[in-house]
């Protein structure tokens, strides 16, 4: 099941949910790599790992606050000494509070922040020792980062934050051959439409295997039939 290219190597999810997350893991399962999945709930992980396994795909799971850089980093060490090679890690978390920008505080906002972008940081920090040549970084990107919400106005910032973060992580990693990209979803995510999460996983998925020379560190997704 899946290329023997990838067998063995972890495709880390961080943020794993039953949307793009679990989608993600999925596609990547399918791919060869071995899925694994960061949240924080421990009752929904289990849910969707234990899912994943009876389809057939060697997954692991561990509940944590990706806002805690120490458990964050444990944890991601911890899939990359157990596979040997961290392949793929995709970071799919955002934070959702409804607050204009009148009623957001600037502790709520960082708070958001550190949950939609900065912990991408800790992540690839830890990741990066066992990432060969050619492995991959992408993240969930969204619209709102070009045309904000007033109804959410920290979730702009989070998506304009992750894209910019994600560009400086690209040109940083890149030496190594090793590439970041974020994928801007410009719909509303629902399954049975053109921006199914299955849809998503697998236009993210496909551009995870272009090669460098053609790389880019933000793509569009408008919609797939």
């Amino acid at each position: 099941m899946g290329s023997a290219a990838n067998a063995g190597q972890a495709a880390i999810v961080v943020g794993a949910g039953p949307g793009i997350g679990m989608a993600v893991a999925r596609r990547f399962g399918q791919a060869g790599y071995q899925p694994a999945l960061l949240a924080r709930s421990e009752e929904k992980l289990e849910h969707l790992g234990k899912q994943l396994q009876q389809e057939g795909y060697t997954t692991g799971w561990r509940a944590i606050d990706v806002t805690d850089e120490v458990a964050l980093r444990d944890a991601v060490s911890r899939f990359g000494e157990h596979s040997g090679s961290i392949g793929h890690l995709h970071y799919n978390p955002s934070a959702f509070r409804s607050s204009d920008a009148l009623s957001l505080s600037a502790d709520e906002l960082l708070a958001d922040v550190k949950l939609g972008a900065a912990s991408l940081l800790t992540a690839v920090q830890a990741a990066l020792p066992f990432m060969p040549a050619g492995a991959r970084v992408t993240a969930t990107g969204g619209a709102t980062a070009d045309r904000p919400w007033h109804k959410a106005a920290s979730l702009g910032v989070q998506k304009a934050a992750l894209r910019n973060l994600v560009s400086a992580l690209d040109s940083a990693l890149s030496s190594r051959d090793i590439r970041a990209m974020s994928l801007t979803v410009a719909g509303t995510v629902q399954e049975g439409t053109p921006f199914d999460p299955a849809f998503i996983a697998d236009a993210l998925y496909e551009l995870s295997q272009t090669e460098s020379e053609f790389w880019a560190s933000e793509i569009r997704f408008t919609g797939r039939e």
